[in-house]
Formats: C-alpha cells, sequence, structure tokens
C-alpha cells in the first residue's frame, strides 16, 4: 500500500477520487484489475494488451509507473488537489516530478 494519497476533486462535478503516491502493490498482485476498479478504462486496456503481449511481465514495469500515470490522468481531466494524506504536497510534487494543482481555499 503507497505511503502518501492525494485526495483530489473536480471543481465542475464535486466528484472526489483517491489516488496513491508510488509503488502499486495492487497492480504487483493484480495486474490491470486495479485500473478497472477505478474506471481507468484507457489504462486498464493498456495494461491488459501490454500484458497479452508479455506474458505478464509487463506488470513489473506498470506497478512502479501506474499511480503516477493516474495522477496525471486526474490532472488532464480538471482534479484538483483538495488533500493530502501521509505526507507533504510539495515534497510529494518534487518526488512525482510534476507540479499538483491545488483547490483553492476559502
Amino acid at each position: 500500500m503507497a505511503k502518501e494519497k492525494i485526495v483530489f476533486e473536480n471543481p465542475k462535478t464535486g466528484m472526489m477520487k483517491e489516488a496513491p503516491v508510488g509503488f502499486s502493490w495492487t497492480v504487483f498482485f493484480f495486474g490491470f484489475f486495479p485500473a478497472l476498479f477505478r474506471s481507468d478504462w484507457k489504462w486498464a486496456a493498456i495494461m491488459f494488451i501490454a500484458a497479452l503481449c508479455s506474458f505478464g511481465l509487463s506488470s513489473l514495469f506498470f506497478m512502479f509507473t501506474y499511480n503516477k500515470f493516474y495522477i496525471k490522468d486526474l490532472i488532464n481531466a480538471g482534479y484538483k488537489a483538495k488533500t493530502i494524506i501521509g505526507g507533504d504536497m510539495e515534497f510529494t510534487a518534487a518526488k512525482l516530478g510534476m507540479q499538483i494543482p491545488q483547490l483553492e481555499t476559502a
């Protein structure tokens, strides 16, 4: 299980999603199923096809990278970070190597 989790909220719809940061134990054990459970259809399909072509060895790559891909897709879909669980937002952003947009607090 990831140490840090970022809670994202879509400011337009109010929908919230939780994204773990770092190594993905769920991808390690279950392959493309975590992407299915998160309704991340694009990465579920990519991971499934890659697993078929590589006889499952692609999971060795995706267990290190999938959570970062998921966070990037959430940001591109308009989600903004509401809070972080188990860490510091600036440190986590530096670890991911990307800027994480945050919700404006009133």
